[in-house]
């Protein structure tokens, strides 16, 4: 988990199984319920500006762009697959292209009657390509009926001009390296692992790492969908996807849809502040695991919450001393059981294999725990990793300064963030430091989005999201001029598609008639 903002989509797997038959169309059942409350706003920090939004007439110099035909192949089984360009920099367009890639699954009976619905799952770093092809047959038959889904891979992700940075040897090495250094001889080594990764994505992606920001991606988006023959854009996005999104509506509020952020991001946040209060959000979700935990005998911390934290501190400081053998040959370190832990946090369903992984973990074995953290960095059995990692680290240390320049700050930060969170406090703080190194300076800062004149957006909040804050949820429902804050009292990263028909419900009302749920709707687990 190395981003100044670590915020981590659900993996495709993970939220093909969430999705799979969840969706309806109904309202509330019994045992959910539909109630009004107020949400409240984050005031942004001093300085904080809005992000202004871009004129409505296209530029004479992205005419080309937006003139071009979409040529469709099939691809992937029953998908379809078009590449097209944007410029690599909207600032001078003549200065060269990136290719990127988008999947397509057209409407059920090959009719959309509501034109595309573009999907991102978030990251920043998730493949939007390979998340529709995960999740398409999933979604609610109306909406299948009535939309294309379709997913733009962001440049610097996936099929669209990937960034590359690490084999996977040297991944397995930057993963496993101490994230919560004790002495001088540590903390060298976690700037010399920052440096590495930052010299090899300046080495290997070093021609365009200044321009995979968030604006460039979501103007990416406004070609898309003027060359799908959309007027407006529909979209429906999951934790980064939401700050994309939300970035999109600023842009170009005129030409929103019916628009769904699910897991929100809150853009008034330095990366700092949003480290701290993610760090937070996970303890926040450790506290509910360890609730559930406590009354299960298969509890392998204890049976009281307070023992379960005490045995967690325990078992980590445990690892870090003398690293845990696994059934590989690689030994599992504190940096990884502490994103295996973190992994297990984002859906109720590993909870789990969570237990079973702290089971064999007390006992000397390390290997169940190491499966979670590489399924967090989606590490492939043969040792490879995706570009996911890479671009995430990409997108955020380009969208927001450095929280700290020398490891000395992030040291003084320390106390700081473990009065956020006892468990990952620390980790959050170290983890912080990487972007100190990055080849390119960023282009972004904290910022609010008003996005007025914008059609009602949809902004989804889980009270116990461990990834995104309830909070962030409030916050960007508050500065968006039409937002609607929806809000699940429930566990895990992000709600729609969770089986909770409350939910489900009234994003699928939304997305098929355009009826927004009413400010402050709460739907309980």
């Amino acid at each position: 988990m190395r981003a100044v903002r670590p915020t981590r989509l659900v993996p495709a797997v993970l939220a093909a199984a969430l999705l799979l038959g969840a969706c309806t169309s109904g309202g509330s059942t019994p045992g959910q319920t539909v109630s009004s409350t107020p949400s409240s706003d984050h005031a942004p920090a001093a300085g904080v500006t809005p992000l202004e939004p871009l004129p409505a007439e296209i530029p004479a110099a992205l005419a080309s762009y937006y003139g071009q035909k979409l040529d469709w192949k099939t691809c992937d089984g029953d998908f379809d697959c078009t590449t097209f360009k944007v410029p690599l920099d909207y600032a001078a367009p003549a200065g060269g292209d990136l290719v990127l890639t988008a999947a397509r699954k057209r409407a059920a009976g090959g009719k959309a009657r509501l034109g595309s619905l573009l999907l991102n799952p978030g990251g920043p770093g998730g493949s939007a390509v390979e998340y529709v092809e995960g999740v398409a047959k999933g979604y609610d038959p109306e909406v299948r009926g009535a939309y294309d889904l379709v997913g733009l891979d962001p440049r610097g992700v996936g099929r669209s001009s990937p960034v590359t940075c690490l084999s996977g040897d040297r991944m397995d090495a930057y993963t496993a390296v101490d994230i919560t250094p004790d002495d001088q001889s540590e903390i060298d080594a976690l700037v010399a692992a920052d440096q590495e990764f930052a010299a090899g994505c300046k080495q290997r992606s070093g021609g365009f790492l200044g321009h995979v920001s968030t604006v460039e991606s979501a103007r990416d988006l406004d070609v898309l969908r003027a060359l799908l023959g959309d007027q407006k854009l529909s979209y429906l996005g999951k934790s980064y996807g939401t700050f994309l999104g939300a970035t999109y509506a600023g842009l170009f509020p005129s030409r929103v849809g019916r628009m769904v952020l699910d897991g929100a991001m809150d853009p008034v946040l330095d990366a700092r502040a949003g480290n701290k209060t993610q760090a937070g959000g996970f303890d926040v979700a450790w506290a509910a695991f360890a609730k559930d935990c406590a009354k299960r005998e298969d509890c392998p911390l204890g049976r009281d919450e307070q023992q379960l934290d005490q045995q967690l501190d325990a078992l980590f400081k445990r690892i870090d001393g003398a690293p845990l053998p696994t059934e590989s040959s690689r030994k599992l370190t504190e940096a990884q059981a502490t994103t295996g832990v973190i992994h297990a946090m984002y859906a109720e369903f590993l909870w789990p294999q969570l237990r079973t992984a702290l089971t064999t973990a007390k006992a000397g074995d390390g290997t169940a725990l190491l499966k979670l953290s590489d399924q967090y960095y989606d590490r492939e059995a043969d040792g490879s990793y995706p570009n996911l990692m890479f671009a995430n680290m990409a997108v955020n240390c380009l969208d927001l300064p450095a929280p700290f320049a020398s490891p000395a700050e992030a040291a003084a930060a320390v106390p700081e963030f473990e009065q956020a969170s006892r468990h990952f406090g620390r980790d959050m703080a170290w983890m912080a430091l990487a972007c100190g190194y990055w080849p390119v300076k960023p282009t972004g800062a904290p910022h609010t989005i008003r996005a007025a004149g914008a059609a009602p957006i949809v902004v989804v909040g889980t009270t116990r999201d461990p990834a995104t804050p309830y909070a962030w949820a409030q916050s960007l429902a508050g500065q968006l001029e039409s937002g609607r804050l929806l809000s699940y009292d429930g566990d895990g990263h992000t709600a729609y598609g969770r089986h909770n028909t409350c939910v489900d419900g009234a994003v699928n009302r939304y997305l098929l008639g355009g009826d927004a749920p009413a400010a402050g709707t709460r739907c309980a687990k």
